[in-house]
């Protein structure tokens, strides 16, 4: 079990230190001639926010290198929530760089493969380390939780675009429904998402990746007031659903000590 643990623990950290050099080369070289951001412009969507918001990349690498660092010490080596992850984030880094290499070279429908691949292994990590469900030390939380939020938080946003940029480039009609309704839309089903997060884990990073991301694109097309509008008051109902979910996980906390009485 001890030498599974540590081929899990350096193949982690391989993989980390691979996603992170082949994403800095797709736009330092860049990959096809073609940064990421060029080829995202190419694209005539709304659930795409302004490019400030794309520096989030930093954040979430640092804290994959944090939980890359983290999980490779000893003494976690037979940490249970980390060996449920398994190979799950070796996984999901293999569809990060899957996607970068299909998005440079312009397999735009196969990028949703690569998209829901990566959405899908996070799930079921962020799952499998109980986020929100257990308590577990600061430093774990800080190296691995928040990093995972943070990840889910922001690839939940890239597969709504993501899907939204594939349909643009396949001419898809929309059923008759205009493009500026359809981003209305994706916009209340993030809220959605990001309220039943709030309500269910208590997850203020997660939902502060979907503020961040909705505030961008409210700045970003700020000259189509339908999408502008929507996007603000987007942004502003996620800000409520934090304060909202933080009352309620308080208030459950109440009740489940009240009704476990004091310690004999």
């Amino acid at each position: 079990m001890e030498r599974k643990d540590v081929i899990r623990q350096v193949v982690n950290v391989a993989a980390v230190i691979g996603t992170i050099v082949l994403n800095g080369l797709a736009n330092a070289l860049p990959l096809n001639g073609l940064t990421t951001g060029e080829i995202s412009d190419r694209f005539d969507v709304y659930f795409v926010p302004a490019g400030y918001v794309f520096s989030i990349w930093g954040l979430i690498y640092l804290g994959l290198v944090g939980f890359a660092i983290y999980q490779a010490l000893p003494a976690q080596r037979d940490n249970a929530r980390l060996r449920r992850v398994g190979y799950l984030f070796a996984l999901s880094c293999g569809a990060n760089v899957a996607w970068l290499f299909l998005w440079h070279y312009e397999q735009f429908v196969w990028t949703l493969a690569a998209m829901f691949l990566l959405l899908l292994s996070l799930i079921l990590i962020y799952l499998r380390l109980g986020i929100g469900r257990s308590a577990v030390s600061s430093a774990e939380r800080w190296l691995v939780r928040v990093p995972f939020s943070v990840y889910l938080g922001w690839v939940t946003v890239a597969t709504i675009a993501n899907v939204t940029s594939v349909l643009d480039y396949v001419n898809w009609s929309g059923w008759g429904i205009g493009p500026q309704v359809w981003a209305v839309i994706m916009l209340v089903v993030g809220v959605g998402v990001a309220t039943a997060v709030g309500f269910t884990r208590g997850d203020v990073a997660y939902m502060l990746v979907i503020v961040w991301a909705f505030a961008g694109i409210g700045i970003k097309h700020a000259a189509t007031p339908t999408v502008a509008i929507a996007a603000w008051v987007a942004t502003a109902l996620v800000i409520l659903a934090i304060g909202a979910s933080m009352l309620w996980q308080r208030a459950k906390q109440r009740t489940i000590h009240i009704s476990l009485g004091p310690n004999p």
